[in-house]
């Protein structure tokens, strides 16, 4: 499994890493870090800690926001990786850049990047961030009947998103969706989720507004 995506995510190239111009605030990296067998390789995510003002106990990639002294967005995600779990750049082998998305913070553009790591990992949460750090096998997210949805609803209208559960933890949004792009654009997985339309969302700020 490990060498097909390999080979896939040539079309992803690591040199669109220098692409920018970066705005402090506004711009975030974050890595996709694979390991272990490489017949089912394992990503490494963590559990954000409870008390943060953003995505609070909610899971993801290892990664964080572009600084200033960050010598490009691959830098940005490798620097954040060491920080948040402990795993130092050199221990990583960058393979490829995958397309810029926007979590639900629409303003913020996000850059992931995949990298494998060939050293057993000892990895060391930093808990003013991360509450727990766990490795999830691909082949958990190839099984499609593992996919659930739950509803986010307010008082102008609801959300329909899908999750997967895996340990205990609810893997969705922002980090369910670039896995599941990477799979499918590597692999040819065929796993096939519904999301909100832009549009539809669109028409729930404005109801709020009213």
């Amino acid at each position: 499994m490990l060498e097909t995506i390999k080979n896939q995510l040539k079309n992803f190239p690591l040199d669109r890493s220098q692409s920018g111009p970066q705005v402090f605030g506004d711009t975030a990296a974050v890595l996709l870090l694979l390991h272990g067998d490489p017949a089912d390789p394992q990503v490494v995510l963590t559990q954000r800690a409870m008390h943060l003002n953003n995505h609070a106990g909610e899971v993801a990639f290892p990664g964080g926001m572009w600084d200033k002294t960050d010598e490009n967005l691959l830098h940005t995600a490798l620097r954040e990786t060491h920080e948040e779990i402990g795993v130092a750049p050199h221990l990583v082998e960058p393979i490829a850049m995958l397309p810029v998305a926007s979590p639900k913070r629409r303003s913020l553009l996000v850059t992931p990047f995949v990298g494998i790591a060939h050293s057993p990992l000892e990895l060391k949460a930093e808990v003013s961030e991360i509450a727990s750090i766990f490795d999830a096998p691909l082949s958990t997210f190839m099984d499609t009947d593992q996919y659930q949805y739950f509803e986010m609803k307010s008082p102008v209208g609801s959300l329909s998103f899908p999750y997967l559960t895996y340990k205990g933890y609810k893997i969705w949004g922002f980090t369910l969706k670039v896995l599941v792009d990477m799979l499918n654009a590597t692999l040819d997985a065929g796993i096939d989720l519904k999301y909100p339309s832009d549009a539809y969302i669109e028409e729930l700020r404005k109801r709020g507004q009213q």
